[in-house]
C-alpha cells in the first residue's frame, strides 16, 4: 500500500471521540518545555558526571571554531548576553540567544591569519591514504590460542583505565597533584559507566553484522538504535542521524566540536578488530570517525586505532608510538601536535619537563579537544615505557580528558603484555560492565571479550 493510501485510509476510518481535559495530552508540553530548558542549561553550564569538572559548551563551541581558523571575536557579546540570561533564569531569552549563536557559528568568516590554514585538511580516506605511512606485517593468526586472552586483557585494561580516569577528568596536572598527590590507585571506588566504551560497543555491533565491509551508515544506525544520548560532537551527530543526515555530513553539519576527542576516544576497537594490520585499523577508524567528526578529529581516531593494532605485533611501546605518529600525514595539524610531543619526549628525561612544554603549546584548546589529549597519550606511553602502573600514573597526573586517554593507551598495553601485566589492585574492584546502551545495561567483561573474538574470527575467515 502506498503512503498516500495509508494516510487516506487512516482518515477515512477515524471515528470522532470526545476527550476530557486530561485525555487531550496538551499538558505534556509542559514536560517538553522543562526538558528543552534543562538541556539548554547544560549547554551553558554543566559538570562532568564522573568528576564534577566544570564545562561551558557554549563558550567551548566558540573556542573550537577559533581553533579551526574562523573569526570569532564578534561572538563575545552573544556569550555575555547568554551568561546574563542564564544567571537571570530567563529561559525564553536564552533560547533566542542560543539559536542566534548556533546560526553565527555556521557562517563564520575565515581568519586568514590563523595557523590552521597552513596545514592540509583531510576530508576523504583516499587523500589520507596517499600520505600516510604504514608498516606491513604478515597475516595475524586470530585462531591462535592467545588471541582470546589478549583481547580480554585489552578490554579489561581499557575498563580499568576508564574507571580511573572518570573520577579525575577535566582538571590540570597542578590541581590534581594539589588534591591527590601522586595518583597511583583509584581515587574513589571505581565504577564502569563511561561514554567512551558505549560507542565502541556500537561499532562492534555494526562490525559483527558486516565485518570489514562495514559502512559508516551502518555504524550510524547502531548509534541511534543503541545510544540514547551523547555529549558535544556525539550528541550533535545523534541528532543529525535521527534527522536523516548520515555520514560524513552527520560529523560536520552544525558541529563546532568536530575536532574534539569523541572519535579519538573510540579508536581502540578499530585496532582490536584489525590485529597487526594498522592500515586496516586506520580505514575502519575513518569509517567510524566520520559518523561524528571531521578533519583532525577523524585523524585522532586513526592515531589510537593504529597503536592498538600494532600492540598485537610489536613489543616496544616507544616504537609503536613512533609508527603511530608516522601514520598521520606530516602536513596535517594533528601531526604537528603529536610529532612535537614525540620530539620533546626524545629530548627530556623527565616527563614533567615535557608536559610543561605541551601545556603551553595547547593552551588555546579545550581540555576535550583532540590535541591536548593526543599529546598526553604520547607522553604517558613514552615515559611509561610499557609499564602498566607507571603509564597509568603519568596519564592520570597530566590531567585533561583522563578517562578517554587512559582507556585507550592501556588497551594497547593489555594486548601487548597480557593479563599478568595488570596488577590486581586495578582489577579486583572491577565487577561487571555497566552501560547505558539499549538492551545492554549490564555486561560481563568476559562476554564482551568473547563477542569481540567471535566477530573477528567469523569475518577474518571470510
Amino acid at each position: 500500500m502506498k503512503a498516500w493510501e495509508k494516510a487516506y485510509r487512516l482518515l477515512q476510518e477515524a471515528n470522532p471521540v470526545v476527550l476530557d481535559e486530561e485525555e487531550q495530552t496538551w499538558l505534556a508540553m509542559n514536560e517538553v518545555e522543562k526538558f528543552h530548558d534543562m538541556t539548554l542549561k547544560l549547554f551553558w553550564h554543566s559538570n562532568v558526571p564522573g568528576s564534577g569538572a566544570p564545562e561551558m559548551l557554549a563558550v567551548a563551541a566558540v573556542q573550537s571554531m577559533h581553533n579551526m581558523g574562523y573569526e570569532t571575536d564578534h561572538l563575545t557579546a552573544l556569550l555575555d548576553a547568554g551568561e546574563e540570561a542564564y544567571t537571570k533564569d530567563d529561559m525564553a531569552e536564552l533560547q533566542r540567544i542560543t539559536a542566534r549563536l548556533m546560526s553565527e557559528l555556521n557562517r563564520l568568516p575565515k581568519n586568514e591569519q590563523s595557523d590552521f590554514w597552513k596545514y592540509t585538511p583531510y576530508t576523504t580516506w583516499e587523500a589520507y591514504e596517499q600520505k600516510a605511512k604504514f608498516t606491513s606485517y604478515g597475516s595475524y593468526d586470530v585462531q591462535a590460542e592467545d588471541f582470546a586472552s589478549r583481547i580480554y586483557a585489552g578490554w579489561l585494561a581499557q575498563i580499568v583505565g576508564g574507571a580511573l580516569g572518570t573520577a579525575i577528568e577535566g582538571y590540570t596536572s597542578q590541581k590534581l597533584k594539589e588534591k591527590f598527590g601522586e595518583i597511583r590507585h583509584y581515587v574513589r571506588k571505581p565504577n564502569t559507566y563511561n561514554d567512551d566504551i558505549t560507542f565502541e560497543i556500537a561499532f562492534l555491533s555494526a562490525f559483527d553484522k558486516e565485518g570489514y565491509a562495514v559502512s559508516s551508515g551502518t555504524i550510524a544506525e547502531e548509534w541511534v538504535a543503541l545510544v540514547p544520548s551523547g555529549w558535544s560532537a556525539e550528541e550533535i551527530a545523534l541528532k543529525n542521524i535521527r534527522n536523516g543526515i548520515y555520514p560524513p555530513e552527520s560529523g560536520y553539519v552544525n558541529n563546532p566540536f568536530r575536532e574534539w576527542i569523541g572519535a579519538q576516544m573510540r579508536g581502540a576497537i578499530c585496532g582490536i578488530v584489525a590485529p597487526g594490520n594498522p592500515k586496516e585499523a586506520a580505514r575502519l577508524a575513518w569509517k567510524d570517525g566520520i559518523v561524528s567528526h571531521a578533519g583532525n578529529g577523524v585523524l585522532g581516531e586513526i592515531f589510537n586505532a593504529v597503536f592498538v593494532s600494532l600492540a598485537f605485533v610489536e613489543q616496544d611501546i616507544r616504537k609503536i608510538v613512533e609508527l603511530s605518529v608516522d601514520a598521520i600525514p606530516a602536513d596535517s595539524e594533528y601531526y604537528e601536535f603529536v610529532s612535537t610531543a614525540l620530539e620533546w619526549c626524545r629530548q627530556h628525561e623527565d616527563w614533567q619537563q615535557t608536559w610543561a612544554l605541551c601545556e603551553e603549546k595547547f593552551k588555546e584548546y579545550n581540555w576535550i579537544h583532540a590535541y591536548p589529549n593526543a599529546m598526553a597519550e604520547v607522553v604517558a606511553l613514552w615515559y611509561g615505557n610499557g609499564d602498566f602502573d607507571e603509564t597509568l600514573h603519568i596519564i592520570a597526573m597530566v590531567g585533561q580528558d583522563v578517562d578517554c586517554n587512559a582507556a585507550q593507551i592501556v588497551s594497547a598495553l593489555g594486548i601487548m603484555n597480557g593479563l599478568a601485566s595488570i596488577d590486581s589492585k586495578w582489577t579486583d574492584p572491577i565487577g561487571d560492565l555497566d552501560t547505558y546502551l539499549r538492551g545492554m545495561k549490564k555486561m560481563k567483561i568476559s562476554g564482551l571479550s568473547d563477542w569481540t573474538v567471535a566477530a573477528v574470527r567469523k569475518h577474518s575467515a571470510k
